[in-house]
């Protein structure tokens, strides 16, 4: 979707139409979760401090998110993506990839699909959306970005290697800003510098991610669309309007964030042994800390002690304060133990 957040908010407020929005809470350490083209056009962007965005746009309207609303308005998207196929994999609320490649309503190609797709979500929900349309993931979710907003891009098979070659590196999946940066100061610009790194040089550089890129530079994708998955951890966490300095106030809001986690737990029913501790400074450096038991952690009470353990072992204090504390419990059916993906929680001081 285009700026979903904000597009739903002008969609609902018209004398927001047109002006430059942010969407997100209005405080110090308040965070943009989306911005309106119109707000784009000065750099505010998601992701970004609201002090920063207010300083780029002056005249930034910030509107307070409903997210009840947004998810209301995902599901119907997603019922609109079901008539098509039920191979759908959803990404976040706005956002999904759909294998058409055998469909409910027999069209025979996919761009006819998403063209149809466009002009339905245009109907019932009256906001765009943007479509990728190729033959395997990376593709279509470059594709996607590609043209926004209300954009339709298709990069067919033949065409592939040409498009990825005259690709930007940042436009690729899975390169962030530093990633960005190792592979400028390797020569590498685009898709065709990255094609041209052998294998070994970039998982020496990269690790894993290293066979990944290698593959992406040459158009090759195999991950299927999954329809259904297993959920890997259960976890949350908290940015604090004031740093924390003191054990007395950091034990408060550990046993807070404990409480989270249980009532969490206990919602997606979810079992795991494996409790990691993730803890956020000051100067945005980040640590986390992981401890493993031989049973299923559910309760406050067994949660809270190996919480406090793993957090006697961080070193903070009026020289290195605490801005965010995260809990995680993973280690689903004793599986190999993994960082959980962090929820953050809807709170009118989160970052």
């Amino acid at each position: 979707m285009d700026q979903f957040f904000a597009a739903v908010e002008q969609r609902d407020r018209p004398e927001l139409r047109g002006k430059p929005i942010a969407v997100g809470f209005d405080a110090e350490r308040g965070v943009v979760s989306t911005a309106s083209y119109e707000a784009r056009r000065f750099g505010v962007h998601s992701a970004q401090s609201i002090v920063v965005a207010k300083r780029l746009c002056p005249q930034l309207i910030i509107v307070a998110p409903h997210f009840e609303k947004y998810k209301e308005v995902s599901q119907q998207i997603r019922a609109i993506f079901h008539d098509y196929t039920d191979l759908v994999e959803p990404l976040s609320l706005d956002e999904a990839f759909l294998d058409v490649s055998e469909n409910k309503k027999g069209i025979a190609l996919a761009v006819d699909i998403a063209k149809e797709i466009k002009q339905r979500i245009l109907e019932q929900t009256q906001i765009t959306a943007s479509a990728g349309v190729s033959y395997c993931k990376f593709l279509a979710k470059v594709a996607s970005d590609f043209r926004k907003p209300n954009g339709l891009c298709v990069v067919h098979p033949d065409c592939a290697q040409a498009f990825i070659d005259r690709l930007d590196v940042t436009r690729i999946w899975g390169v962030g800003k530093k990633t960005a940066e190792r592979m400028h100061r390797m020569g590498v610009f685009n898709g065709a510098d990255l094609r041209k790194q052998s294998l070994l040089r970039l998982t020496q550089e990269f690790g894993k991610m290293g066979q990944v890129f290698y593959d992406f530079a040459r158009g090759i994708d195999p991950r299927p669309v999954v329809s259904e998955w297993e959920r890997k951890s259960c976890s949350c966490e908290r940015t604090f309007m004031t740093d924390l300095t003191t054990e007395e106030v950091v034990m408060t809001e550990l046993d807070s964030t404990v409480i989270e986690l249980t009532r969490r737990l206990e919602k997606t029913k979810f079992e795991g042994q494996t409790l990691t501790l993730k803890v956020k400074f000051a100067d945005f450096q980040q640590i986390t800390r992981s401890i493993t038991v031989g049973h299923i952690l559910h309760t406050q009470e067994q949660i809270l002690p190996l919480a406090k353990q793993l957090m006697s072992e961080v070193d903070y204090g009026m020289f290195h304060p605490i801005r965010l504390l995260g809990l995680g419990v993973s280690n689903h059916h004793e599986e190999r133990v993994k960082v959980p993906e962090w929820i953050q929680l809807k709170l009118p001081f989160e970052d």
